[in-house]
């Protein structure tokens, strides 16, 4: 019997055989909230249990008593909390609110292998509604059948006994009380070992529901509510250095010809570094980049998050990793506003689900909604390739220096086989299932490489619509590119990303990062090809990013901090 055929049949049982055997038992609320309890621990937490058990030794006979003991540790805590809600009206809503909400948890948990913080309640709320689908699957809809809806049925359905509020109260505080104390002798029992175990591996602390669901979503909406803040200047002192003002010698200038400078920032999106095999991945998954002259590929670079929604307002933001702060980028400006100060027109294209607050005072065009005809559109989304639609003629048009940043879709999962139009599925063959565990790990690995081939192939064709931009407008061009995180595809049976960074791996942090710069560019700011080339092995990360974006346009700003431009060294007026 498969899950659909199982998930159909499951009310007419419930109607025909439990539900009215269930309306004849009668039950004190305390007895509830205990089976609760022991029901949520036990039903909910594969992926806790299963890293208890690694941190605990592995799985062994001598260690059963730790095992009971901690399984009866937290059932008596959250025993104690849920006698807090133990009261008429109450209970069962809370219960079954819980159910539903752990059900969801438990199933992307066990699925994905993913842990959930503040910054996996962000993914969820900011995810669009085409990502969203890609998560449906029957599977699922089993998983909240046998994990939420049943167990709210059993709850709607079970008489209790409620005494007077009085009694309630002073039986809900003693259950309160008991199970604390009992729960904290457990600990002390057991605490030799549950210490270093705990210490060791924090990233339990994410991946026991429902806690981890309640922590991180009070935290989200504790930042997400907050009053509004006033959003403070950044670099009103911007402006364009001493090298915007030398008079034009390259070939193609005339002497009254206006110099203009365009660059494209692609801010990629799910790529990471050892898929590309410019950085020695077995597969050819780069042709085209490999063969443009000029690019520099900087190999060892890392991200500022594991999601786009921390990583793309860090990088942004000016902030280092380690001092990145939500609710202070959301209340200061960032690098394009500070580009805008300095006099240069800022235009950002999305084709993902926004620029999480990193463009809110620039120019933007939503270039994901999909239209019938367009050739760059699929069924439900569109391809990267259509960002580049017109920008000739923004670029011919444009009457001031002109910054784009390019928004990917990229790589994102796990309907990996839609981010790419079909002449690009070399590898293969491909997981065509967003239930990834119904797919070989080696099919999962293809579909994301030809992700990556199709990068490939759109930023290869960016730089040669900036080339032949640069020859027929008479102006210098530059493209930088970084991916926003990376991705587990199977490591460590972790798939996707959005793990908590202290415990993220490193598919899921170590992003590619690459520059071009046009022979009149970088005549035109004096950067040192050889001297770049010479630094792609070095360590850099996101927190590079800010600063090196204004060195490399020769931007003078009290904020920029030549000792975080990673080519600052390779700037010839800067070289002693």
């Amino acid at each position: 019997m498969n899950v659909h055929n199982l998930t159909m049949q499951l009310p007419q049982a419930l109607r025909t055989n439990i539900l009215p055997r269930l309306r004849q038992l009668t039950l004190h609320p305390m007895q509830l909230t205990l089976a609760a309890a022991v029901f949520l621990v036990l039903a909910y937490n594969f992926s806790f249990w299963k890293t208890f058990v690694v941190a605990t030794g592995g799985l062994q006979a001598s260690n059963i008593p730790l095992y009971l003991g901690a399984f009866t540790m937290l059932a008596l805590v959250f025993n104690a909390f849920l006698s807090l809600v133990g009261f008429r009206y109450l209970l069962k809503p809370v219960l079954i609110a819980l159910f539903f909400m752990t059900a969801g948890a438990s199933y992307f948990m066990n699925r994905y292998g993913i842990a959930i913080d503040a910054a996996m309640v962000q993914n969820v709320m900011e995810t669009d509604p085409h990502e969203a689908q890609e998560l449906l699957s029957w599977d699922l809809l089993f998983t909240m059948a046998m994990l939420g809806v049943l167990p709210s049925l059993l709850v709607y359905h079970v008489k209790l006994r409620y005494p007077s509020i009085t009694r309630s109260v002073v039986t809900n505080a003693i259950v309160f009380l008991l199970s604390v104390c009992a729960a904290g002798i457990l600990m002390m029992t057991f605490f030799k070992t549950l210490a270093p175990a705990v210490r060791e591996y924090r990233e339990m602390r994410f991946l026991l529901t429902p806690t981890n669901v309640i922590q991180a979503t009070n935290s989200y909406f504790k930042h997400h509510f907050a009053k509004p803040l006033v959003v403070e200047p950044m670099g009103r002192d911007a402006m364009k250095g001493k090298l915007w003002s030398q008079p034009p010698d390259h070939p193609t200038a005339g002497a009254q010809a206006p110099r203009r400078t365009v660059t494209i920032m692609v801010v990629g999106e799910t790529a990471r570094a050892m898929n590309f095999s410019l950085n020695g991945y077995s597969r050819n998954t780069n042709p085209l980049l490999s063969h443009q002259a000029g690019l520099i590929n900087f190999k060892n670079v890392h991200s500022c998050g594991t999601a786009t929604a921390i990583s793309v307002p860090c990088l942004f933001s000016g902030m280092t990793r380690e001092n990145y702060s939500e609710d202070k980028a959301k209340a200061q400006e960032g690098l394009l506003d500070v580009i805008s100060h300095a006099g240069i027109d800022v235009l950002w294209r999305d084709n993902n689900s926004g620029c999480k607050g990193a463009c809110d005072r620039v120019t933007y065009e939503d270039m994901s909604e999909v239209k019938a005809g367009d050739p760059f559109c699929g069924k439900d989304e569109c391809y990267d390739e259509r960002m580049l639609q017109g920008l000739p003629d923004i670029i011919r048009n444009a009457k001031r220096d002109l910054v784009i940043v390019l928004h990917q879709k990229g790589s994102h999962g796990p309907a990996y086989w839609k981010r790419y139009p079909p002449a690009f599925q070399r590898f293969g063959p491909v997981c065509t299932s967003n239930e990834l565990e119904k797919c070989s790990r080696e099919s999962i690995v293809a579909a994301y490489d030809n992700t990556i081939l199709y990068t490939d192939y759109f930023l290869s064709k960016t730089i040669d619509l900036l080339r032949a931009a640069g020859a027929e407008n008479n102006v210098e061009t530059a493209m930088m590119y970084f991916s926003d995180h990376g991705e587990s595809l199977g490591e460590k049976n972790m798939y996707l990303h959005g793990a908590p960074y202290i415990i993220s791996p490193e598919e899921q942090r170590h992003i590619p990062f690459m520059l071009w710069l046009d022979q009149n560019f970088r005549d035109r700011f004096n950067i040192d090809q050889r001297c770049m080339e010479a630094r792609r092995d070095q360590e850099f990360s996101h927190d590079n990013v800010f600063h090196s974006f204004l060195g490399m346009l020769n931007i003078n700003t009290a904020v920029y901090n030549p000792q975080l431009d990673m080519f600052h060294a390779c700037t010839l007026a800067n070289q002693p």
